[in-house]
């Protein structure tokens, strides 16, 4: 299989909520770029869900990030991120880095 991604990964471990209108359950991040992430969670949402992500801790506030699901597998689900603000952008890629 050919890596498609266009950011480099790297592995975190990060509580995340996740909002899908109305309904909002819970995740762990497991690995994070630039562009999306990949959430281990039980709750599966269907593909091309635009999803609200919730994350705290990887900055002195809660970042609030768009993100459509673009694949997922029986432990989680993968999610492309949508149009980041300049502080969202900065503290990812800021983790990104840290990590790598």
């Amino acid at each position: 299989m050919t890596e498609q991604r266009k950011y480099h990964r790297v592995p975190v471990d990060l509580s995340v909520t996740c909002l899908l209108g109305e309904e909002e359950f819970e995740g762990s991040v497991k690995d994070l770029s630039v562009g999306g992430m990949f959430i281990e969670c039980e709750t599966q949402p269907p593909f091309a869900s635009k999803l609200i992500l919730l994350i705290p801790g990887i900055s002195a506030r809660e970042l609030r990030i768009p993100a459509v699901v673009r694949w997922a597998e029986p432990r989680g689900f993968g999610v492309q991120f949508g149009l980041l603000g300049g502080y969202a952008t900065h503290a990812i890629v800021d983790l990104v880095k840290k990590r790598s």
